[in-house]
């Protein structure tokens, strides 16, 4: 599905060249995914409409979303500008959806609240906000979404963390949130699976090299092409993950292919994150 040849896009965040041949698996579907005017939401967008959808992109900037809207087609998508705080955002992304395109085949509750946090520097408000925008706005537009996603046979995608198993020590809340996230998957994925036939999985994406997470490491101190050259232990590939090949997965788990699928976790990562012990040598650690 998706060809070997990779390019760099103009603000050098590598793009996969997808093969046309037999990209149909979401043919007429309508899928709603937030937080898609950039990174892995705007990654999954593009996959399901190459692939036959039609997409209700959500995000917070005018000009990106348009730009994103402009890039797929006016007749593949629709977009919406809201802060998912606002109370009435889960119910108005469902209603424009429906007016745009008729019905609801699945949500990608991609957008997240991310920042950092440690136990000193984290206060209620801040911990408060996380999981508000991390773990309960999911829930929300899972539930309004739901009678929709119930007479189609939709399903649900979260989009996590791997950080929901613990977490950088400074990234607390936001490990706190995502791993929320996962047991609010499990418990749905189990319920709606069997009382509705709506599946809801996870995908926790590890180190993805998106324009926001270049940006944050350049803030963090790192040079410009900071992700030129990682360390095997970080990197065994040779380079962290791309947002296709997160969208690739999302595809995959949208489509009927899928089968009954449900309640489960996919960690997308180049190595293990349960029970991960690196060697602790001249590997991993400078000898000199």
């Amino acid at each position: 599905m998706v060809s070997e040849c990779a390019k760099l896009s103009p603000n050098k965040i590598p793009v996969l060249l997808l093969n046309p041949k037999n990209m149909s698996r979401l043919q007429n579907k309508v899928i709603i995914v937030t937080g898609s005017v950039t990174g892995i939401g705007k990654a999954i967008a593009k996959r399901c409409v190459a692939e036959g959808a039609r997409v209700l992109i959500h995000g917070l900037e005018q000009d990106l979303g348009d730009q994103t809207v402009a890039e797929l087609g006016a007749e593949k998508a629709t977009l919406v500008i809201k802060d998912l705080a606002d109370e009435a955002a889960p119910q108005l992304l469902v209603d424009h959806c429906i007016k745009a395109f008729g019905k609801i085949d699945a949500v990608v509750n991609n957008a997240a609240q991310v920042g950092t946090g440690n136990i000193q520097t984290t206060d209620g408000a801040w911990f408060r906000r996380m999981l508000e925008i991390n773990c309960v706005v999911p829930y929300l537009i899972t539930r309004a979404a739901l009678p929709h996603l119930r007479e189609t046979r939709g399903s649900v995608i979260n989009i996590g963390s791997v950080n929901a198993y613990s977490g950088e020590p400074n990234l607390m809340p936001y490990s706190v949130s995502k791993g929320a996230l996962m047991t609010l998957t499990r418990n749905l994925g189990d319920t709606l699976m069997r009382e509705d036939g709506v599946r809801v999985n996870q995908i926790n994406p590890g180190w993805v090299l998106t324009e926001n997470e270049a940006k944050r490491k350049r803030e963090h101190g790192l040079r410009e092409d900071w992700y030129a050259d990682l360390p095997k232990v970080y990197a065994p590939a040779g380079r962290i993950l791309w947002p296709d090949e997160i969208a690739a997965c999302a595809a995959w788990l949208l489509a009927d292919e899928c089968g009954p699928i449900s309640g489960q976790v996919f960690d997308l990562e180049q190595h293990p994150f349960i029970g991960r012990n690196p060697p602790k040598d001249s590997s991993t650690i400078p000898s000199k």
